[in-house]
C-alpha cells in the first residue's frame, strides 16, 4: 500500500452551499470551514482527524460538468445508496439537485446543485 485515501474534493462556486447540500444528504456535519475557500464533511461520532473526508474547494469561473455530453467532461461522480429511489429521488430534489431524467432498475442519475452527477442507488439491488 502506498498510502490512504484522506480526501474526496469536488472543486464548486461555494463551499459552504455544496457541503450543506451534501450534508443533509448524507447526514455529516461541517467539520473544517477555511474562510469560503474549502470546507469538509465527517460522519456521526467522528473524532478531529478522522479519515477520509468529503471536501469542497472554491474554484474562480467553475464551469460545471456536462451530463451526458463531454465538452466539460465528468472527473468523477458519487454512488449514494438510499432504501428507496422515488424517496431518495424526493428528498435530494428538495435539497436542489436536479433529476436527468436517467432511471434505470437499481439506479438513477442527477446533477448536485452546481452540476456535478451523481447516483442514488438502491440498496434493494
Amino acid at each position: 500500500m502506498i498510502g490512504k485515501l484522506d480526501a474526496i474534493a469536488l472543486d464548486c462556486p461555494d463551499p459552504r452551499a455544496l457541503a450543506a447540500f451534501y450534508g443533509e444528504i448524507l447526514g455529516l456535519s461541517i467539520a473544517e470551514d477555511s474562510e469560503d475557500e474549502w470546507v469538509e464533511l465527517t460522519g456521526p461520532g467522528s473524532v478531529d482527524g478522522d479519515r477520509p473526508v468529503l471536501a469542497f474547494q472554491k474554484v474562480e469561473d467553475y464551469r460545471a460538468p456536462e451530463w451526458p455530453g463531454q465538452l466539460v467532461p465528468q472527473q468523477f461522480h458519487l454512488d449514494i445508496r438510499v432504501e428507496g429511489l422515488d424517496e431518495g429521488e424526493k428528498a435530494v430534489l428538495a435539497l436542489g439537485a436536479t433529476a436527468t431524467g436517467e432511471h434505470y432498475a437499481t439506479w438513477r442519475v442527477y446533477l448536485d446543485p452546481v452540476g456535478h452527477p451523481f447516483c442514488l442507488v438502491s440498496s434493494n439491488g
